[in-house]
């Protein structure tokens, strides 16, 4: 057997998230039945991260374990040639065999965009990006994004109850900030771990600071806080991308 990584694209509209539901399409249950096709027998894919539906990902990465027979190259071929449309390998890399994609990586990146032109409500945007019929202040939400980096408790930023009862909700925030894009902005956020909707959430509360109805000191009192209970409403899902994954440089395999 030898164990790959694969770096996946998928346009999250028509899943019900990443991970296998018995009745319900899933992108883990397409990969897994791409493979089972191309193995002969059930192959299982572990992904980085369980994407929610509707979330995009032009980045998430996935560990599977294949016959020796397969290549990178050749692997990513004819996977490409039996998955639909709206789910891509970007690309394959070979991996030392106790590779894990959950557990190795180090460090996952997200993007949130916003659209704030007037052409934002184009239906060939509007799926794809949280269209806004007003902007929000971007010295507020860039003051209320600026507390984010660091070790800090994330439980008034998740769903109550996804995590395990012992877990302290800590992530280490590597990077935070808005930026501007064509057409509006897109808040970036990289860390070594993310919990249930933290994004959305965080996007959701810096929105309402950015139009008023919050101050961007509740960021830092959310972060100290023991619940969710005054978060404000998270941010649609259709509007978020995992855009990266990272792994050490040891566990992959010099190309064949």
């Amino acid at each position: 057997m030898r164990t790959f990584q694969l770096v996946l694209h998928y346009d999250g509209a028509r899943f019900a998230g990443w991970q296998r539901q018995p009745d319900a399409r899933t992108v883990q249950g397409d990969l897994e039945a791409a493979l089972a096709r191309l193995c002969g027998g059930p192959v299982r894919v572990t992904g980085a991260g369980r994407t929610d539906a509707g979330v995009h990902a032009r980045g998430q990465a996935a560990s599977v374990q294949v016959p020796d027979r397969w290549t990178a190259a050749s692997l990513r071929r004819a996977m490409n040639g039996v998955l639909p449309q709206d789910v891509w390998v970007a690309a394959t890399h070979e991996m030392r065999a106790e590779f894990h994609a959950r557990f190795h990586a180090t460090a996952r990146r997200y993007a949130y965009l916003l659209g704030t032109d007037a052409d934002a409500m184009s239906p060939f945007r509007r799926g794809r990006e949280y269209a806004l019929v007003r902007a929000p202040d971007r010295a507020r939400v860039d003051a209320a994004a600026a507390m984010l980096p660091g070790d800090h408790c994330f439980r008034a930023f998740a769903v109550k109850g996804t995590a395990p009862a012992d877990d302290e909700h800590r992530c280490v925030v590597y990077h935070a900030g808005w930026r501007e894009r064509e057409g509006g902005l897109a808040f970036v956020i990289e860390a070594n771990r993310f919990l249930h909707h933290m994004v959305r959430f965080l996007v959701g509360t810096m929105l309402d600071i950015g139009w008023g109805r919050r101050e961007p000191e509740d960021v830092a009192r959310l972060l100290a806080a023991p619940d969710n209970s005054e978060v404000s409403a998270p941010a649609p899902p259709h509007a978020l991308y995992l855009d990266a994954v990272t792994y050490p440089a040891d566990l992959y395999l010099p190309p064949a």
